[in-house]
């Protein structure tokens, strides 16, 4: 039915599927639920206008940001739920203080409206429809807004992990392996993969400032493609972070190789081996990606 890969998305088919709901063919059981969105915030507020949520009689999809503020837009769902007849959206004003248990500070406006999932009943309105074009709407803004670059070299087990949490952020990423069959069938909407060999040669025509990642399969591929940075910083100056997975034993020798290859101690400064920020350990992918994607947010912090 679409190509549609965001997170809510999936959870939102995920949930379809378990009440028996075709998304495909808009087949199979008609539930009623109520589509919670964010219309507008002022101040500070858990989450930004387009945010949405759907609430069925016995289960929530997607999240308008939690905490009492959510409880309370959940009871107000399913009380319009209840009112059969009831079928006009409204929309109602939160203040987030102290009544509501909450010190954000801020204004939600949330927006209510009553659908069936495959649209067999309420003129038609479909929630599978409607949540689908949110979605294709938020992924149209997503594309419009500058995002970081980040290149990401390797994709085993740790390039893997790394890719399924950047796969929930604002960055696009540009997936590069020497070996095709290495990719999964599926990735996050945000993710491109490009099969390079050598995989070096993929460097020239990653986006300008993009933050690089090296964690290919072998040293000498990952060797290659640190020297291939380090001559496009030279020349370009365009590669704000360039990380390589590894001990300081392995950079320590990596050093001595690119020295020999003519890259002076300023240059080889710009490379960040070990990854990961400090104060997490772990050898588990899942643990250093969480590391390494902190790393890269707090590297663009920085630089702005």
């Amino acid at each position: 039915m679409t190509a549609i890969q965001t997170p809510q998305w999936r959870e939102f088919v995920s949930e379809l599927r378990q009440q028996k709901v075709d998304a495909g063919t808009f087949g199979g059981n008609d539930l009623d639920a109520v589509f919670v969105s964010v219309v507008s915030t002022q101040g500070s507020a858990p989450r930004e206008a387009g945010t949405w949520m759907a609430v069925f009689a016995k289960s929530i999809v997607g999240t308008i940001g939690g905490g009492h503020v959510e409880f309370e837009a959940t009871k107000h769902a399913r009380e319009f739920l209840s009112r059969v007849d009831d079928l006009e959206p409204f929309e109602q004003r939160y203040v987030l203080g102290t009544n509501l248990g909450q010190c954000c500070g801020g204004v939600m406006a949330l927006c209510y409206e009553k659908y069936s999932t495959i649209g067999n009943k309420y003129n038609g309105y479909s929630l599978i429809k409607h949540i689908k074009s949110a979605e294709e709407s938020a992924l149209s803004d997503h594309a419009s807004q500058p995002h970081q670059q980040i290149a990401l070299f390797g994709g085993g087990h740790v390039g893997k992990a790394i890719v399924r949490i950047l796969g929930t952020l604002p960055m696009q990423v540009m997936w590069v392996d020497s070996r095709d069959e290495i990719f999964p069938t599926e990735v996050p909407h945000n993710v491109v993969t490009e099969h390079s060999d050598p995989v070096q040669g993929a460097v020239n025509g990653l986006a300008s400032g993009s933050q690089v990642l090296i964690m290919s399969f072998s040293h000498a591929e990952d060797l290659n493609i640190v020297a291939s940075c380090l001559q496009r910083q030279r020349d370009k100056g365009d590669l704000p972070f360039i990380g390589l997975i590894g001990s300081k034993t392995k950079w320590a020798t990596f050093k001595h190789r690119l020295e020999n290859r003519g890259f002076t101690e300023q240059e080889l400064n710009h490379v960040t081996c070990p990854i990961g920020i400090d104060g997490i350990k772990g050898k588990e992918p899942e643990v250093i990606a969480v590391a390494v994607a902190a790393q890269l947010l707090q590297a663009s912090l920085q630089k702005v």
